[in-house]
């Protein structure tokens, strides 16, 4: 069985996670953000919150040595290797109404929250009961004035982040759909799951 799941541009996937399993979140081309969102497996009431992460992590620049947290302070994941460094916990899924609204696209365009929504429904997850994500590999700088812009990810082809539940989840992961996010191009995600020992999981 092939180890390596992927996940063609601009689509996404949703799948279970048991506490102590490893998700390993790979960039194989390089410049290709991944959104992640968390649930709690047994309650999804509970899930990822930027806002808990950057106020116990005290930072708004979340890698490696640091916890994902849920809206109810509880530990969801640990970031156990990030070989970028570099990702995002400010900006929301881009929707349909991203690309209405900031690229002046009207007709339909591929997002990541639909993505989201459309593989996370299965498991009863309305679109409006997704938070924001944490978005793997994405490059969001900031001004002294707080103005955000959006620079292509620092990314290499290889470059990885790996992750430690500490509970049984719920993952929701996407290869993002916004062309500024990823230098213009659509590219896959690859993610693998192993045990503690990094034996590999189906």
């Amino acid at each position: 069985m092939n180890a390596i799941h992927v996940i063609h541009p601009q689509t996404g996937s949703a799948f279970e996670l048991k506490k102590g399993e490893i998700l390993t979140v790979i960039d194989p081309q390089g410049q290709q953000v991944c959104d992640m969102v968390l649930f709690n497996l047994n309650d999804h009431k509970e899930k990822i919150s930027s806002g808990k992460t950057m106020d116990f992590e005290e930072s708004i620049l979340i890698s490696a040595g640091h916890y994902l947290w849920s809206n109810r302070s509880q530990k969801m994941m640990a970031i156990k290797e990030d070989t970028n460094g570099r990702n995002d916990f400010l900006l929301a899924p881009c929707s349909p109404e991203t690309f209405q609204i900031m690229y002046d696209k009207q007709d339909y365009h591929p997002s990541c929250l639909d993505n989201l929504h459309q593989n996370l429904l299965k498991y009863g997850i309305g679109i409006d009961d997704i938070p924001t994500a944490f978005n793997i590999f994405m490059n969001v700088q900031f001004s002294k004035s707080g103005k955000l812009k959006v620079f292509p990810p620092t990314s290499k082809a290889g470059d990885l982040v790996r992750f430690e539940a500490k509970m049984d989840l719920l993952v929701g992961l996407t290869a993002c759909s916004a062309e500024d996010s990823n230098g213009g191009t659509f590219k896959p995600i690859h993610y693998v799951i192993t045990d503690a020992e990094g034996l590999i999981n189906p």
